[in-house]
């Protein structure tokens, strides 16, 4: 009679010879009803949908994940069940050209409600791993996520003090000024980083990177600061509190193309980055300055599915190729003064406040902010402050 264990989440040891396994997979299942097995266990990485709970519109879904094992594999079932326990409403298997390395590539039709997508990939010696990924389909799906299962999160990098820099008088009294609205009117989650290093920038930039983020969920991240653009790298940088005034290599900055890289890996699905620095601007190669979509004559509550129901990829400066003013000291830059007056409106009577309403209030400034999208942005996607 075969003996089956099942080990949930992770599993860290199956015998005194076995491989140690660290992964996010759910449940391992191991058949031991041959004497004396030691195997290595299928890890199952996943492409699409990367994210463990998602929403679609779409009743079709493209599952895209790579299995490797240094075991061969006997099999790699792809399932779509309406539940995680239940019993699977359709099946396919991944082509098993290489039985060491499958890539799954295939086109699931799932239904209206929540779907569950399970993939199984089982070994020769009986090792069998599991993972799955929720996927909630339909208008009334989705809307009950964006009404109920959402959460909003801000990061605020801010640096008054600098080593090698001239210091400034206004990035943390704007970031405080600026956490106090979204903490108070918008309900966010807000943390401010102050006076910080690069490398304590690269390490608040990583954490965010390892958080777990529902489909819904939005992450607003926010520079001020010194910045700088170097002619000969064509590219802008943002000046940590340690950056050396003349390193010429520009290792000791945070350079925009990183920042725009790490913050697209992000695994949220909706970011939105505003930089109130110096050349800021140049965070977009060629200096875009497209536009988000208009409010649609819509519902409040439609509005905000559609929105979040695409991924978003926001960013707004406070200038373009160019320098821009610290502010009094006392009060506040004039970006921040302009973010500050479009936060306390409440988004107006349907109390959302959109990017496109943010914008008019930075139009009114001397130095033109700039606005656009970057990285995987989806067209007809938007950031939204919904007040309390």
């Amino acid at each position: 009679m075969k003996n089956i264990v099942i080990v949930v989440l992770v599993l860290i040891g199956f015998s005194s010879n076995a491989q140690i396994v660290v992964d996010k997979t759910n449940e391992i299942v191991l058949n031991f009803s041959k004497e004396g097995l030691n195997t290595s266990l299928p890890t199952i990485e996943w492409i699409f949908p990367r994210l463990e709970y998602t929403n679609t519109q779409e009743n079709r879904v493209e599952v895209k994940a790579t299995v490797t094992s240094s075991t061969p594999m006997k099999n790699v079932v792809v399932s779509v069940k309406r539940g995680k326990t239940e019993e699977a409403i359709g099946a396919r298997s991944a082509d098993m050209d290489d039985k060491f390395n499958v890539n799954v590539d295939l086109s699931m039709r799932v239904s209206d409600g929540e779907n569950w997508i399970e993939i199984v990939a089982e070994n020769e010696d009986g090792g069998t791993v599991k993972d799955y990924r929720s996927i909630r389909v339909g208008l009334d799906a989705v809307s009950d996520a964006v009404m109920v299962d959402r959460k909003d999160y801000a990061i605020l990098f801010a640096t008054d003090k600098f080593d090698n820099w001239s210091d400034l008088v206004n990035p943390i009294n704007d970031a405080e000024a600026i956490a106090k609205e979204l903490t108070e009117r918008y309900g966010f989650e807000v943390e401010i980083v102050k006076d910080a290093e690069q490398n304590e920038v690269m390490t608040k930039m990583r954490e965010l990177a390892q958080r777990k983020y529902k489909p819904q969920d939005q992450l607003m991240i926010f520079f001020a600061g010194h910045g700088v653009y170097d002619e000969v790298f064509g590219e802008g940088f943002v000046v940590a509190r340690n950056s050396i005034r003349n390193d010429v290599s520009k290792n000791t900055y945070i350079s925009h193309n990183r920042i725009r890289s790490n913050i697209d890996n992000i695994p949220c699905q909706h970011i939105f980055l505003a930089m109130d620095v110096c050349f800021g601007g140049t965070f977009d190669p060629v200096l875009a300055s497209s536009r988000a979509a208009a409010y649609e004559e819509t519902n409040d509550q439609e509005y905000l599915v559609k929105k979040l129901s695409k991924k978003t990829r926001k960013y707004l400066t406070s200038g373009g190729k160019e320098y821009v003013s610290d502010g009094v000291r006392g009060h506040h830059s004039p970006f921040a003064a302009g973010m500050l007056e479009a936060l306390k409106t409440n988004g107006g009577p349907d109390r959302i406040l959109i990017l496109d309403e943010i914008k008019i209030y930075m139009e009114r400034l001397k130095t033109t902010p700039r606005f656009g999208e970057f990285g995987s942005d989806e067209k007809g996607s938007d950031f939204v402050f919904v007040a309390k």
